[in-house]
């Protein structure tokens, strides 16, 4: 009788604690999914820490964007046509390592940070994100084929990544100051909205035409400058074919910003002002030809390159024309 009493006493305590690990796996679970967010991407709804701590950026969007709302990522790419994040943003992010480049990423380090949470580009690969999501939840900006450009669309990836960073208030502040101030320098540089601008990237191959619906040239055209026809007519590409020494007069206008990345793109820029072609420019001849540095004016996007892209644009036009 006793050794059957002793065990119905052991069977109840052996329930009474299953019920408690139980409550407890519960109550975790349920602090687990409370401590989680839901983030619409170009992969579904994909459920985010509450408060990332180890966040890696693998798109230069992304980089500035999480800066801009005070979260230094650990690892990012490096730019276009470099070795490290672009110029315009690398005292800010001093100390964030290099995980691969735009195209290439280096998954053996993005492992080693041990991420919370990646932001990637819209144009991340398929068979790149499914190894990404299985190091960490991995957020990817919806990315339309049929309109790669819409309006707003940079402005919408940041919000994005933001949202995903928990961040959403720091970004409404953010654009509604650089809102403003767009609208400011767009009343003092161009008040009649009449100037034609066009931006080029001068590669080592010669000249493209950037689309005025990417990030430096739709700042552009807020500000009230006119587009060449060629840069219009660019609704899915985010710029030109190279252009010939002989067709220039397609970028001729009142200003002619030329941006390079790297020094073989500004030899065969030296090389080509150099050209009677070149010379015969209405905007060469009235020296409103402006240098800019391509990380930011044709590689860049977000609220710092954009904050940045202003400063630029206030200085040397009213040096190059007072």
């Amino acid at each position: 009788m006793p050794v059957s009493i002793c065990s119905r006493a052991f069977v109840r305590a052996l329930l009474v604690l299953g019920a408690c690990i139980a409550l407890m796996v519960s109550v975790v679970n349920v602090s687990h999914a409370q401590s989680q967010r839901s983030v619409a991407t170009a992969h579904g709804d994909i459920a985010v820490p509450e408060h990332p701590k180890r966040v890696v950026t693998l798109y230069e969007a992304a980089l500035d964007t999480s800066i801009a709302v005070g979260v230094k990522p650990l690892g990012a790419v490096y730019t276009r046509g470099g070795s490290s994040v672009a110029d315009y943003i690398k005292d800010q992010a001093q100390g964030v390592d290099i995980v691969g480049g735009p195209r290439d990423v280096n998954f053996e380090k993005v492992l080693s940070e041990r991420p919370d949470l990646i932001l990637a580009s819209p144009f991340t690969p398929d068979s790149v994100y499914q190894r990404l999501s299985q190091i960490a939840p991995t957020i990817v900006p919806k990315h339309d084929r049929q309109n790669p450009f819409p309006e707003n669309y940079w402005q919408n990836e940041s919000r994005l990544f933001a949202q995903a960073l928990g961040k959403e208030q720091e970004i409404n502040g953010v654009y509604a100051k650089l809102d403003k101030r767009i609208d400011q320098i767009g009343k003092a540089i161009n008040p009649k909205r009449d100037q034609h601008l066009a931006l080029v990237r001068w590669n080592p191959q010669g000249p493209i035409v950037m689309s005025e619906r990417v990030f430096a040239d739709d700042l552009l055209r807020r500000l009230g400058f006119i587009a060449p026809k060629i840069s219009s007519q660019l609704t899915k590409r985010p710029h030109s074919d190279v252009l010939s020494l002989e067709n220039l007069d397609q970028i001729d206008g009142d200003w002619l910003l030329l941006a390079t990345l790297n020094g073989e793109g500004r030899e065969a820029l030296a090389a080509a002002e150099k050209q009677p072609a070149f010379q015969r420019l209405k905007v060469a001849q009235n020296k409103r030809v402006i240098a800019v540095d391509g990380s930011l004016w044709t590689s860049a996007a977000g609220p710092i390159a954009a904050n940045q892209v202003l400063d630029q644009i206030e200085q040397k036009l009213k040096a190059a024309h007072p």
